[in-house]
C-alpha cells in the first residue's frame, strides 16, 4: 500500500511534468496568468476573557492555455484563557491547524470540462483526524460560466490516508487507508457590483469515513484590491474517536487582498 508520502510526491511529480510542455510549447504566447487572494482574519481579546485567534489563508490560481492549477494553504490558530483546579488562569492552545492542498485541471475545450488531479493534506492538532491525506483525479464540468455566475462540479476516484487517536492508547494513533469517490463544486455569484457570494463544497465518502467540508462566505469590496468578508465553514467527519465531536464550525471575518 502507498504510504502519504509517495502519493504526495507522484501526483507532484505528474502535475510538473504535465505542466511543463505546455509552458514551452509556444515561447511566443504571453506568460502565466495568476490570480492570488490572501484572507487574514485576526481577534484578540483582554479583560475578564482572553482570547487570541488567528486564520489565514493564500488562494492562488494559475491560468495556461489548457490547464488550470490552483493552490491553497490556510491556517488556523487560536488560545483561551483558562481556569485550572487551583484557579489559577493561564493561556492554553485550543485550535492549530494546517491545510494545503494542489488541483490541477487539463482543459478539453468542451464547455469547459476538464480531467483533474487532486491532493490535499491536513495536519489538526485537536481534531477528529490527526492527519487527513486524498489524492484524487476525475472528471469536471462548468455548469455556468458567466460574467456574473460561475458554477462548476466535478468527482472521480481517490484514496485517501487518515490518523485518528486511539481511544485506548492516548500516545499512539489508528492509521486508516483506502479508496474513496470525492465530489466537489463552487458556486461564485456577484449580485452587485463589489458584492459576490461563494459556495464551496466537497464530500469524500470511503469505507471508513466520509469527510464532508462546506464553505458560504459573502465579500464586500473596499477597494479595488481589499475586500471584507464573512462566512462559515463546516467540516464533519462520520467516523470518530471516542471523545470527539464530528463536526467543526468556524465563523470568520477576514480581509481579503487580492493581486
Amino acid at each position: 500500500m502507498p504510504t502519504t508520502k509517495h502519493l504526495l510526491l507522484s501526483l507532484s511529480m505528474l502535475t510538473a511534468a504535465a505542466i511543463a510542455p505546455c509552458l514551452q510549447a509556444d515561447e511566443g504566447a504571453p506568460g502565466p496568468g495568476w490570480k492570488v487572494e490572501v484572507d487574514l482574519g485576526l481577534i484578540n481579546t483582554s479583560g475578564n476573557t482572553e482570547t487570541t485567534s488567528l486564520q489565514g489563508k493564500i488562494d492562488a490560481r494559475q491560468t495556461l492555455e489548457k490547464w488550470e492549477n490552483q493552490y491553497i494553504l490556510s491556517t488556523l490558530f487560536k488560545e483561551d484563557q483558562v481556569t485550572k483546579d487551583d484557579g489559577s488562569k493561564s493561556k492554553e492552545k485550543t485550535a492549530e491547524k494546517h491545510f494545503g492542498s494542489l488541483k490541477s485541471a487539463y482543459l478539453l475545450g468542451v464547455e469547459k470540462s476538464y480531467l483533474f488531479g487532486y491532493v490535499s493534506y491536513t495536519d489538526d492538532k485537536f481534531g477528529a483526524y490527526r492527519t487527513y491525506t486524498t489524492v484524487a483525479m476525475g472528471y469536471g464540468d462548468w455548469l455556468y460560466s458567466t460574467p456574473k455566475l460561475q458554477w462548476f462540479v466535478e468527482a472521480g476516484p481517490g484514496y485517501f490516508e487518515g490518523k485518528k487517536p486511539d481511544a485506548d492508547n492516548p500516545d499512539s494513533y489508528i492509521i486508516e487507508s483506502g479508496a474513496i469517490l470525492r465530489a466537489a463544486t463552487e458556486l461564485l455569484w456577484k449580485f452587485s457590483s463589489n458584492a459576490e457570494f461563494k459556495q464551496l463544497l466537497s464530500v469524500e465518502s470511503g469505507s471508513d469515513n466520509t469527510r464532508t467540508i462546506s464553505e458560504s462566505s459573502v465579500a464586500a469590496s473596499l477597494t479595488n484590491a481589499m475586500k471584507m468578508k464573512v462566512g462559515v465553514n463546516i467540516a464533519n467527519d462520520t467516523d470518530v474517536a471516542p471523545g470527539k465531536k464530528k463536526t467543526d464550525t468556524t465563523t470568520f471575518v477576514n480581509l481579503v487582498y487580492s493581486f
